[in-house]
């Protein structure tokens, strides 16, 4: 009964956990070559002083988190690490022996 299904339908997209198909990740894959490729030329042709232009990111595709997301995760993650070291010190601290 499955097996009749349409790939693009709403169980194939529960399935995978995102709508791609196979034709979007090839055209993102273009996309990413292309700047590569437009990189390159530029740094081949540029003036011999001038810095050599970085790649650029490549396309977001499904799976991966969103530039906001690792923000979000590097912000939560640094207050863990500060929560973390406060517990240290005040553990180690003379005002909190004093106390125990």
């Amino acid at each position: 009964m499955v097996e009749g299904l349409p790939p693009n339908g709403a169980v194939a997209r529960a399935a995978a956990g995102h709508h791609w198909q196979h034709q979007e990740f090839m055209t993102a894959d273009l996309v990413d070559l292309m700047a590569r490729l437009l990189t390159d030329f530029r740094n081949a042709n540029r003036a011999e002083k001038a810095p050599m232009a970085p790649y650029p990111d490549p396309v977001w595709r499904p799976g991966q988190p969103s530039k906001k997301q690792q923000k979000k995760k590097a912000r939560r993650e640094a207050a863990e690490a500060r929560a973390g070291y406060m517990r240290i010190v005040a553990q180690v601290t003379p005002q909190h022996a004093e106390r125990g």
